[in-house]
């Protein structure tokens, strides 16, 4: 059956059970309870929840304060403007202070599709990779934003999480597995061909890697859940056992996942490489699929560059 569960509902019931036993636990809105579906959070624990109204500055600011007095910040805020009207908070009061916020990206992508560029977030990543000391993560999907933000909850420093707005179709068969930041997931073996993903992309690769072995084709599948600290092994090994590498990613081809691993693979071991994402333009307004749609964001684009790198 397919997923009916986003992202941002998963870490508002993992939350929910987490603060009965860690009261430190607080969460943050910007006038985004509703859009962050953290509602259920706010009833359930009033003294543990802040509501900073549209100040997104702000946020950031009260949660490095909240981590300075011992506490365990969330914010949650929509990744077009967390990521872009912050971003000199999230630079100097987080990752410069080091501070333990956990700032997470609501609809992130072009998930607000039509609305256009003001609202897409595809440079957020680039932005996040540049500043010392912030982790960035993005997970697959409900089973793995489950595993993500137990971790988080433990994990001290900060970090940026982008999820998207709208239910996503399983990437795992189920949250029984261990989730470590900063180590990739084999999701599947494979000998011909790499193709890394992240994010809401990783169940496109995995269609992919479906349609290629159907081909003949023998993909590995990569879930690069943590773009920093990057899994660079997994990459190398991957470079050298399979001599080719695809990047997917729902972000801008410059700074993103694709940059990340083409600096790793140019360094260390290079191959022939495709990035996929976004191009150096303004994202089209339209549904997610829409847009992933009209930049081959798909699993027969992506079978198509993995056939043409192959020469078959």
């Amino acid at each position: 059956m397919a997923n009916k569960i986003p992202n941002r509902q998963v870490i508002c019931e993992t939350l929910l059970t987490l603060a009965q036993e860690d009261k430190d636990i607080m969460v943050l809105a910007s006038d985004s309870r509703g859009s962050a579906a953290m509602a259920p959070f706010a009833n359930a624990y009033p003294e543990q929840f802040v509501e900073v109204g549209i100040a997104e500055q702000n946020i950031v600011g009260i949660s490095a304060g909240l981590a300075h007095s011992g506490k365990k910040p969330f914010v949650t805020s929509p990744a077009c403007f967390l990521s872009m009207r912050s971003i000199e908070q999230i630079k100097v009061d987080v990752a410069y202070s080091g501070t333990n916020v956990k700032l997470v990206g609501i609809s992130g992508g072009v998930s607000y599709g039509a609305l256009g560029m003001s609202h897409h977030s595809v440079q957020d990543i680039a932005v996040a990779r540049a500043i010392p000391g912030l982790a960035i993560i993005l997970p697959a999907d409900r089973h793995e934003t489950k595993r993500m933000t137990e971790a988080l909850a433990v994990h001290e420093g900060g970090v940026y999480v982008r999820i998207g707005r709208n239910p996503v179709e399983d990437s795992y068969e189920s949250d029984d597995y261990e989730f470590v930041i900063g180590k990739a997931v084999t999701m599947r073996e494979g000998t011909d061909i790499t193709i890394i993903a992240t994010g809401e992309t990783v169940r496109i690769a995995l269609d992919a890697q479906a349609e290629l072995a159907e081909a003949g084709v023998s993909a590995r599948v990569l879930n690069m859940h943590t773009i920093k600290p990057l899994d660079e092994e997994a990459i190398v090994r991957a470079a050298r056992e399979t001599g080719g590498i695809i990047t997917v990613e729902e972000h801008s081809i410059h700074g993103g996942l694709g940059a990340a691993v083409a600096e790793v693979v140019v360094q260390q071991h290079p191959v022939p490489m495709r990035i996929l994402g976004i191009p150096d333009e303004p994202a089209i307004a339209g549904k997610t699929s829409e847009v992933f749609e009209h930049y081959g964001i798909s699993s027969s684009n992506i079978k198509a560059i993995a056939l043409g790198m192959l020469g078959k």
